[in-house]
């Protein structure tokens, strides 16, 4: 399987909501949010980091700055992942005509009158 990631920022400030009271019932109102969204748009979580990130402090200087990321995940369907052949179905076998004795008898009749000679044929030699 393959698969292909996304790295967001985590949410550095709380969402109020329904219900939600304190800092921290903010914060986690946020982040549950935003994990909700992800998941319904088929990533799965993966885990967070906190990573260093250099940033430029004024014209000279550098700063490291640690940044909080969450990490996602989901599932690349090719073409040939994707593809679920199905079997046919066994064709049916065709039902035997039924004979009846009539029409037997007059397939028989028919024969019998192209096997024996015309009057016509007679005719000719002569």
């Amino acid at each position: 399987m393959r698969y292909e990631y996304k790295v967001i920022p985590a949410p550095a400030r709380g969402q109020k909501g329904k219900g939600v009271k304190g800092v921290e019932g903010r914060f986690a109102n946020a982040l549950e949010t935003l994990m909700n969204q992800m998941g319904s748009d088929g990533w799965e979580y993966q885990r967070a980091e906190t990573l260093p990130s250099e940033e430029r402090a004024g014209l000279t200087s550098k700063t490291t700055v640690f940044r909080n990321v969450l990490v996602f995940r989901r599932v690349i369907e090719t073409d040939v992942e994707s593809f679920e052949p199905k079997l046919l179905d066994a064709p049916e076998p065709e039902p035997e005509p039924e004979h009846d004795d009539e029409e037997t008898a007059e397939s028989l009749d028919e024969a019998e009158i192209s096997e024996d000679d015309t009057p016509e044929d007679e005719e000719r030699r002569d």
